[in-house]
C-alpha cells in the first residue's frame, strides 16, 4: 500500500509562484495514476491536476496554464508547480494515488492520499 506526504504548502502572495510535493513510499510509484486535489472553505474537494504512467495530463479549467504536474520516478515524488498564484488558489491540496488509469474528477476512487498541504494567497 503507497503512503502519501504532502509538502510545499505556505502562505504566499498572488502573482508569486510555489511549487508542492508528494513523497511517495510503499508501493511501486510508476504505476499508478496520480493527481492533485484540492478543498477550498466551503467547497468540494476537486481535481485539478493529473497525470498517468501513460502520459496523459490533465488540467481544471480555471489553473490552466499555470499549474503545471510532473513525476519524478526515480524519487518516487510528485510536484505541482504553480505560477501566477490567485487569492482563489487558496486551499488545502491533497496528493492522491487513483485507481484507475485516469483520476476522477470528484474525491473517489482513490487508493491511497495525504493528510494535505495549506496554500494561502494574500491580495
Amino acid at each position: 500500500q503507497v503512503q502519501l506526504v504532502e509538502s510545499g504548502g505556505a502562505l504566499v502572495q498572488a502573482g508569486g509562484s510555489l511549487r508542492l510535493s508528494c513523497a511517495a513510499s510503499g508501493s511501486d510509484f510508476s504505476i499508478n495514476s496520480m493527481g492533485w486535489y484540492r478543498q477550498a472553505p466551503g467547497k468540494e474537494r476537486e481535481l485539478v491536476a493529473a497525470s498517468n504512467n501513460g502520459g496523459d495530463v490533465y488540467y481544471e479549467d480555471s489553473v490552466k496554464g499555470r499549474f503545471t504536474i510532473s513525476r519524478d520516478n526515480a524519487k518516487n515524488t510528485l510536484y505541482l508547480q504553480i505560477d501566477v498564484l490567485k487569492t482563489e488558489d487558496t486551499a488545502m491540496y491533497y496528493c492522491a494515488a487513483c485507481r484507475f488509469y485516469s483520476c476522477s474528477v470528484r474525491w473517489t476512487n482513490l487508493a491511497a492520499w495525504g493528510q494535505g498541504t495549506l496554500l494561502t494567497v494574500s491580495s
